[in-house]
């Protein structure tokens, strides 16, 4: 027997170490990528963590595709009235946390065809928290940039404090036991993330700072298996997962994605600029209300701007794991913590970061992403699965609110058997965004190379910035590829501008 091959792709090598030992095992695609994202919740946690979301999409052989999503919800005992009179939600802190999500998501992707139980993936994770591991410098760059705020929580300083009133560096070891101990506890039981010592820990820590959560919130929380939306275009099929995240926003620019020459092309930022403008306005969670989708998934002639996004700046907000497997499984993986550390506590009993997605909601009833108890808060993650006659795709990226404008520049790319994906993820990009990116009017940060992009955003009267090198901001891209006319041919690139890599391991039968 042939055996299978999977591609795999992420943002730090130690998930890939993860990501072999499960293939090793005896793990498919849906193994590796589950290894690799419990993995990047011990040594990227300005990125991701157990107390984060998830969102995935997955192929299975057949061509049926999946979406989960695992996006938490508000406290019941939230009170929208508390914020009423602010023009923002607070940026960082315990009104800023919904209910963790990830846990819950790879429970849902493992019932969905993984071949290890999550155990596998939990333990080897736990066995990095407990050996340690050196501080890379994407972990150091949020140190420094996050240094004020964690330095305010007891838990911040207990795991990446230096012992002399400052934060580890670059190179530095970094041990976390009380997380070990919380991965042992989910490896024997997931359902203790939502039910028992690990949510009443978190929520008692929580409510001692002044927040709304608690452990009913967490035994409330469910992962959804739906589908997702699908659109046909440039000679290829595309799915995303559906709101309250923003995968539509990227369908409804993928004309001008697929059809220029250059990612620079001036009619991709102006799409661009119309469909960030429109999902601003129209992005939330339907269980609040209406949501119009058409609208994001046409955006062009629309000038209504909403009160989103308002957080600040959102760096380092997610990881991707991206797998293929040469019998024809994709999965797309993101998790996250919002903004680099999250809402800024570390509950010292658990080791758990904890997001801070609730500073997404808008203050205003009126507005579809309105906060309110039990609603989920407009999400960033952007899953991306793409099959054309020639080959099957996963797609994902960190970037915040600038995900779509980021996969569009790549999509054409990764789209072409012939282009190698690593090159593809080395080009300058640009992206758009205000506060989000650190300003406070529209603007285009652009990298070298991009200077086509700058002049067609000054001429829509945006503001521009330009860099002289690459920045995190234009995203940490992770793709893998399956080409379907060359009998199990696999190739997979993991972005330079992040701390990881790409591998295609064999798989054991």
């Amino acid at each position: 027997m042939t055996p299978r091959r999977i591609a795999i792709a992420a943002p730090h090598t130690a998930a890939i170490e993860s990501a072999e030992a499960a293939v090793a095992a005896g793990g498919n695609a849906i193994d590796a990528a589950l290894a690799a994202a419990a993995a990047l919740t011990v040594v990227y946690p300005h990125q991701c963590a157990l107390g984060g979301d998830l969102i995935a999409l997955l192929r299975r052989p057949s061509g049926e595709v999946t979406a989960v999503i695992s996006a938490g919800a508000a406290p019941a005992a939230i009170d929208p009235a508390r914020f009423a009179g602010l023009d923002r939600m607070p940026p960082q802190g315990p009104d800023t946390v919904t209910v963790p999500g990830v846990v819950a998501g790879w429970q849902a992707l493992e019932r969905l065809g993984a071949s290890l139980p999550l155990s596998h993936g939990l333990t080897r994770a736990a066995e990095l928290a407990e050996s340690g591991y050196a501080v890379s410098p994407g972990l150091d760059r949020a140190l420094q940039g996050r240094r004020d705020i964690l330095l305010a929580d007891e838990g911040m300083v207990g795991v990446f404090g230096d012992g002399a009133g400052g934060l580890k560096r670059e190179g530095d070891a970094v041990t976390q036991p009380a997380l070990a101990a919380t991965l042992r506890r989910l490896a024997e039981d997931p359902e203790a993330m939502y039910r028992g010592e690990i949510a009443e820990s978190i929520s008692a820590r929580l409510v001692a700072l002044g927040g709304a959560m608690a452990a009913s919130d967490f035994a409330e929380h469910r992962a959804e298996v739906i589908d997702p939306v699908e659109l046909e275009h440039g000679g290829a099929r595309w799915w995303v997962a559906p709101p309250p995240t923003q995968g539509v926003v990227l369908l409804g620019i993928l004309p001008e994605a697929l059809s220029a020459d250059d990612p620079s092309d001036p009619a991709l930022v102006e799409a661009a600029r119309a469909a960030l403008l429109t999902r601003t306005a129209q992005l939330g969670d339907p269980r609040g209300g209406a949501i119009d989708v058409p609208a994001m998934l046409d955006p062009r002639g629309r000038s209504a701007e909403g009160h989103l996004p308002r957080p600040g700046r959102a760096m380092g907000d997610t990881v991707a794991v991206v797998a293929a497997d040469s019998d024809g499984t994709v999965v797309t993986l993101i998790q996250s913590v919002y903004q680099w550390f999250g809402s800024g506590i570390l509950d010292p009993a658990t080791g758990v970061v904890l997001h801070n997605r609730g500073s997404a909601f808008s203050t205003d009833p009126e507005h579809p992403a309105h906060v309110g108890p039990g609603l989920r808060p407009p999400h960033t993650l952007l899953p991306v699965i793409a099959e054309s006659e020639d080959l099957l795709v996963g797609l994902g990226c960190q970037g915040g609110s600038a995900q779509p404008w980021i996969l569009a520049q790549v999509a054409s790319g990764v789209l072409d058997p012939a282009r190698d994906p690593a090159e593809v993820l080395s080009r300058g990009r640009w992206v758009i965004g205000a506060r989000d990116l650190g300003f406070e009017s529209l603007t285009l940060l652009a990298e070298p190379g991009t200077d086509a992009a700058a002049d067609a955003a000054e001429g829509l009267g945006l503001g521009t910035a330009r860099r002289d090198s690459r920045f995190d901001e234009a995203g940490h891209v992770q793709v893998a590829r399956l080409h379907r006319h060359t009998p199990r041919l696999l190739d997979a690139a993991s972005d330079p501008r992040a701390d990881g890599r790409a591998a295609v391991f064999t798989a054991q039968q």
